[in-house]
């Protein structure tokens, strides 16, 4: 198989589009002093250090860029390690989080975006 899968395109440009969404607003809160205190508080509601929870953020940003960009040229890697990475996000964020109930919207994107990386078809791409 030659040609990308549609469904692989669609999942790699809208997680390479929300990365890009998700890094200007981080951008935007840093240099708000009006978002940036209540961000603080609801942050410091946190087990895990501040300090430690940017540095995730921002980590998870670059995975899942670079692992975008290598999946759109055909890297089977970048798929396991993009799904390797959110799930140990997605324990630590349960295991450490007071707020588990907004983690829910994401583990459904999560595994829907899941489902398209392994269907038959993006398995055959990978694969070639």
């Amino acid at each position: 198989m030659n040609e990308r899968p549609k469904s692989i395109t669609v999942v790699c440009w809208f997680l390479i589009i929300g990365g890009i969404f998700s890094l200007c607003s981080m951008v935007w809160i840093f240099n708000n002093p009006a978002i940036q205190k209540p961000m603080k508080e609801l942050m410091s509601k946190n087990a895990m250090p501040i300090s430690i929870q940017y540095a995730m953020m921002f980590a998870g940003l670059l995975i899942t860029f670079i692992c975008s960009i290598a999946m759109l040229k055909r890297q089977n890697w970048a798929r396991i390690l993009y799904v390797v990475w959110s799930i140990i996000g997605f324990i630590i964020s349960i295991t450490t989080s007071p707020m588990k109930a907004m983690m829910i919207p994401g583990i459904i994107l999560f595994l829907i975006i899941t489902f398209f990386l392994f269907r038959p078809k993006a398995n055959e791409y990978f694969k070639a």
